[in-house]
Formats: structure tokens, sequence, C-alpha cells
């Protein structure tokens, strides 16, 4: 019978097939395909070729059963958005660099879909899991350790004992962006954020806050809709008043933003200085060119792929990257100071 005349969800060759072809045992298909594994140069080119003629791939889900499954998940959320999606496509393409096979799982963010897919990872086996949205608790972390699952929380304001921590100075930087304002000689400031309450942006506005009344300065804090372009153009709608100063919470609202004041008649940054975080593309536009804060993403992927390569426990739980200003033409051109964030 041919293979293509098989039912499309029985068609895939089995490793029985291949042996059957090449005249050997299955256990010397399997052995043929596995690396490192013991076979004679007879018995591999006979297997190779009847694998060839079937169009015959190894099952790796099934041998995941007995050995390592090289699957890691990453679960996320506003997967369309420029930073996140930047991250993703860094880390799916590092992932394959080191013959991993990454398993994006796009959730809501909330504690309830995020919980559903570390249950999900643990269904396939997942080597580790690399959360970049939500906040797990902490009984279903335990259980993904127990099962040798490794959990790598990016950017959560979260302590696990075993789970291992990237973060960013989130409340620092979010200082030091006023701290930018100041420079800038403002002193009617304002806070762009969205009404999504994820523990980064919360520690931005936290920090932002904090070090304007420390300062002495009233902030005009506005929050609305998701973290998108469009929640940026409508806040400039919303302030009560013209700001000397404003720090984005992210680049995304800061270019909606933007591009809104200017459409009102507002001159950056003659007449309003603006600050951003993530450093995503659009921030380098020339249509843009915004002041911001980097994340290193690209610092931040190499991170997490020596710790996957590396045993658990080799590096320390808690890893910090630095964020730096990067000085663009949404503020005016004085000489910088150093920022310490």
């Amino acid at each position: 019978m041919s293979p293509l005349s098989v039912p499309l969800e029985k068609r895939f060759v089995s490793a029985v097939q291949v042996a059957e072809l090449a005249g050997v045992s299955r256990s010397a298909v399997s052995r043929t395909f596995t690396a490192g594994a013991s076979v004679s140069a007879r018995t591999r080119a006979k297997v190779l070729a009847a694998a060839q003629e079937l169009g015959y791939q190894v099952n790796h889900l099934a041998r995941c059963l007995h050995d390592t499954s090289r699957i890691v998940s990453l679960i996320t959320t506003d997967i369309s958005t420029p930073f996140q999606a930047s991250f993703l496509d860094q880390l799916t393409r590092a992932l394959q660099q080191i013959d991993k096979v990454a398993m994006v799982i796009n959730t809501k963010g909330d504690e309830q879909s995020v919980a559903a897919a570390l249950e999900q990872t643990l269904g396939f086996r997942a080597e580790a899991s690399i959360i970049l949205s939500g906040q797990p608790q902490k009984a279903l972390i335990d259980k993904c350790l127990t099962n040798g699952q490794r959990v790598i929380l990016v950017n959560r304001d979260y302590d696990h004992p075993q789970a291992e921590n990237i973060r960013i100075d989130n409340e620092g930087t979010a200082r030091a962006a006023l701290a930018i304002l100041q420079q800038q000689g403002c002193r009617r400031v304002a806070l762009i954020a969205s009404a999504v309450g994820s523990v980064g942006l919360l520690a931005r506005e936290r920090g932002f806050v904090a070090a304007a009344a420390e300062a002495g300065l009233s902030v005009e804090v506005v929050r609305y809709g998701d973290t998108a372009y469009a929640s940026g153009v409508a806040m400039a709608g919303m302030l009560q008043r013209q700001p000397e100063g404003v720090f984005c919470v992210t680049d995304l609202l800061a270019c909606g933003f933007l591009d809104e004041m200017r459409r009102r008649g507002v001159k950056v940054p003659e007449e309003m200085v603006l600050v951003g975080f993530d450093d995503i593309e659009q921030a380098r536009w020339h249509a843009y060119q915004l002041t911001t804060f980097c994340q290193p993403q690209q610092q931040m992927v190499q991170h997490i792929m020596a710790r996957l390569q590396a045993p658990f426990g080799a590096f320390p739980n808690d890893y910090r990257c630095p964020l730096q200003p990067v000085w663009r033409d949404t503020t005016r051109a004085v000489p910088p100071l150093a920022i310490d964030s």
C-alpha cells in the first residue's frame, strides 16, 4: 500500500516500517538515529537508505517519554507588540541554535491562564518554562520543579527559592527618567501608563511617582486601555494641562502620545520633552527619534541560553540587567548628566 493511500491522521512512517524495508531490527533503527549510539556502518547505510525512501522522520515526542524532550516553553502575552515580538524572535532563534524546541503559549497574562499554560507544559514534558508574563503561584512552580522542569521568570517581581529570576530595574530606571526631565528643566510632569497593571509597568509608575514626590513635584498620572499605540493617542487628549515633561512607561505608548501631541500643535522638545522605556525599533525611526531606556534584549537572551545549557544552580538565582538611557530628539540638546539607573 502506498503511504499516500493511508488516511492522513495515520500516515506517519514508523521505525518498524524502516526496519522491515532495511532488513534490520527495530533497535538498529533507533541506534542509527541516536547520537553516539553503536551501529555498524553497513547497518547505518541500510537504515538511512530505507528512511530516505519512506520519508521517515524521527518522532521526538515519543522519544521524550524516555529521554529529555528539548522543549522550552515560552509563556507570554501581547505577542503582537513590538517589544514582545522582538524578544520572542530573538529567544526562538537562540533556542534553535542550542538544539531546543520553542513552544510558545500565548496567554491573557492573568493568573488563571498562566497556570493553565504551565500545566500544559508539564503534559509535554518541557525541559524549562520561561515566563514572560503573569505571576504563577508558588505551588505551581513547585509542581514544575518536582517534575524536573526549570522555571525562569523574566522581569517578574517574584521570589522563589528555586525559580531563576532575570530582572530589570523598573523602579530605579523610572527614577532615572524623572532625573532626565528635571535636567531638562521640567516642573510640570506627567506619567502615561496603560490600565493593564502588569508587574513591570506598576513598578515604573511607582518609581517615577515616588521620585517626583521626593523632588517636590506633582505628577499627573494618566492610565488608559491596553499597552498600545492607540492608548497613547487617547491619553494625549486626557491631560488636564500640557506638561513640560512626560514619561511614558513603554515606547509604544510614547509613539502614539507623541503623534497626537504633535497633531495638536505641541512642539517636541521645544515645548515638551518626552522619555520612553524599552528602545523598540520604532523609537529609532526618523519620525520619532525617541529618548528612552534600552532593555538589553540580546544580553538577556544570551544569559537565558547560558542558563539552559548549564546545570541547575550553576548561576545565582537572581540576575539583574542594567538599563542605559538612549538620548535622541525628544529631549533638548544639553550635555547629558550621568544617570544612575
